[in-house]
C-alpha cells in the first residue's frame, strides 16, 4: 500500500512534498485564471488561449531542461521554476487584468514544468529500483492532495475576498515549496549522470525505443483526458449555475478521486500489471466523458468528477515508473522532458482547440470526441500487455 511506503525512510519525502506544494500553487493558479477570465467576460476561445499559454514554453523547453538536469543537477531548475511560479501569482495579484492573466499563465506553466522535470528526475534517481513505483505513487498521492487543496482554497478565497486575494493565498504554497526544496536538496544530493562529453543526444533515439514510445503515447492520451477536465469542468460548473466555491468542490472531488485510487494503486498494478491498469483507466475515462456534459445537478457532477479522478489518477505514477524503468540511465531526465513536452503540447493546443470547437459545435461534442480517442487508446494499452 502507498501509505505504508509513505511511512518508511526509503522515499525522498522532502522532494515529494516540495513538488506537491508547488503543484497546489500551479493548479490553484490555473483554476483561478479561468474563473477570473470568466469574470472579465472572456470568450471560450480567449480562455482556451489562456490555458494553452500555460504550456507553450514547457512544450519547447522541457527536453532541454531534462538534458541540463542530467548534466548539471536538478536543484537550479527546480528552485528557479518554483520562483517563476511564485512570480506568476504575484503579478496577477498586483495587476488583475487580462494582460496579466496571459503573462501569469506563461510564468506559472514554465516555472512548474521546470520544477516538475527536475524533481521527477531526482525522485527517480534517489529511489532504489524496487522502490521506484512506491516513490511515484507517494508523489501521486501528494499531487492528489495538492490538486484538491489548490482549487478549493482558490474558490473559497474568490467568494470571500476576491480574485486578487486568491492569488496571494496561492503564493503561500509556492513560497513554502521554495523553502522546503532548499532543505530537501541538502538531504537528497543526486549527482549528475552525464558528463557532457558524449555525442549530442537525439530525441529520435528515445522515440525509436518501442516501449518508451508506447509509454509516451498512452501517457499523452491520459494527459489529454486530464486537460479536458481541467479546462471544461469550470465551464460546465458555470453553465450549471454553480458558485466559485461549488465549482472548486468539483475540482476537489476530482482530486479526492485521484487520491483514493492511488492508495490502492501499488496493489492494483501488482495484480493486473501496468499496461492493463492504464488501459482500464482510459476505458473508464472514455465512459465518464460520454455522460459528463449531460449532467447539471451538483451532486451528480461531484460524483462524476470523483469517478473521473479515480480513472485518470492511475496514469501519472504508472507511466513515470515505466519511463524510468525503460530509459537509458544517463538520459532519464531527457526522457522525462520528452514526456513533459508531449503533455505540454497537449496542454498548449488542446485547450485552444477545445475552446474553438466548443464555440462552434458545443461542449458536448468536444467531450464525446475525446471519449472516442481515449477508448482507442485503451484498446492499444490492453494490447501492450
Amino acid at each position: 500500500m502507498a501509505l505504508r511506503g509513505l511511512g518508511t525512510s526509503g522515499l525522498p519525502l522532502g522532494l515529494i512534498v516540495a513538488l506537491g506544494l508547488g503543484h497546489a500553487a500551479f493548479t490553484g493558479n490555473r483554476f483561478s485564471i479561468t474563473l477570473h477570465a470568466l469574470a472579465l467576460h472572456a470568450s471560450p476561445l480567449a480562455i482556451g488561449t489562456l490555458m494553452g499559454l500555460v504550456m507553450v514554453v514547457p512544450m519547447l523547453a522541457a527536453v532541454q531542461i531534462g538534458r541540463w538536469s542530467d548534466r548539471i543537477g536538478y536543484v537550479p531548475f527546480a528552485a528557479g521554476g518554483l520562483v517563476l511560479l511564485l512570480a506568476g501569482g504575484l503579478l496577477v495579484a498586483a495587476w488583475p487584468a487580462m494582460p496579466a492573466l496571459y503573462a501569469a499563465s506563461m510564468l506559472s506553466g514554465t516555472g512548474y514544468m521546470s520544477a516538475h522535470v527536475a524533481v521527477n528526475l531526482a525522485i527517480g534517481r534517489a529511489s532504489a529500483p524496487q522502490r521506484r513505483t512506491d516513490a511515484f505513487s507517494a508523489m501521486a498521492l501528494a499531487f492528489s492532495l495538492s490538486g484538491l487543496a489548490g482549487p478549493m482554497l482558490a474558490g473559497v478565497a474568490i467568494d470571500q475576498a476576491g480574485h486578487r486575494y486568491a492569488f496571494l493565498a496561492l503564493c503561500c504554497f509556492a513560497l513554502a515549496s521554495v523553502v522546503l526544496l532548499r532543505w530537501a536538496a541538502s538531504r537528497h544530493r543526486v549527482p549528475p549522470t552525464s558528463n557532457g562529453a558524449q555525442a549530442r543526444p537525439r530525441v529520435a533515439d528515445l522515440l525509436g525505443h518501442r516501449s518508451l514510445r508506447a509509454v509516451f503515447l498512452v501517457s499523452g492520451l491520459l494527459s489529454m483526458g486530464w486537460d479536458l477536465f481541467t479546462f471544461l469542468a469550470p465551464l460546465q460548473g458555470v453553465r450549471a449555475g454553480l458558485s466559485a466555491t461549488s465549482t472548486g468542490m468539483l475540482m476537489g472531488a476530482f482530486g479526492i478521486g485521484t487520491f483514493a485510487i492511488r492508495l490502492l494503486l501499488p496493489r492494483i498494478t501488482r495484480s493486473a500489471g501496468e499496461w492493463a491498469t492504464m488501459g482500464g483507466a482510459l476505458f473508464v475515462t472514455a465512459l465518464g466523458y460520454l455522460a459528463f456534459p449531460l449532467l447539471h445537478d451538483f451532486g451528480m457532477l461531484v460524483l462524476a468528477s470523483f469517478l473521473l479522478g479515480m480513472s485518470l489518477g492511475c496514469g501519472q505514477p504508472v507511466s513515470m515508473a515505466l519511463l524510468h524503468s525503460h530509459s537509458p540511465e544517463d538520459r532519464a531526465g531527457e526522457a522525462v522532458g520528452v514526456r513533459s513536452t508531449i503533455t505540454s503540447a497537449s496542454q498548449t493546443f488542446l485547450p485552444m482547440m477545445f475552446g474553438a470547437l466548443g464555440a462552434a459545435v458545443g461542449m458536448a461534442a468536444v467531450f464525446w470526441a475525446v471519449s472516442a480517442l481515449l477508448a482507442a487508446g485503451g484498446a492499444f494499452a490492453i494490447r501492450r500487455r
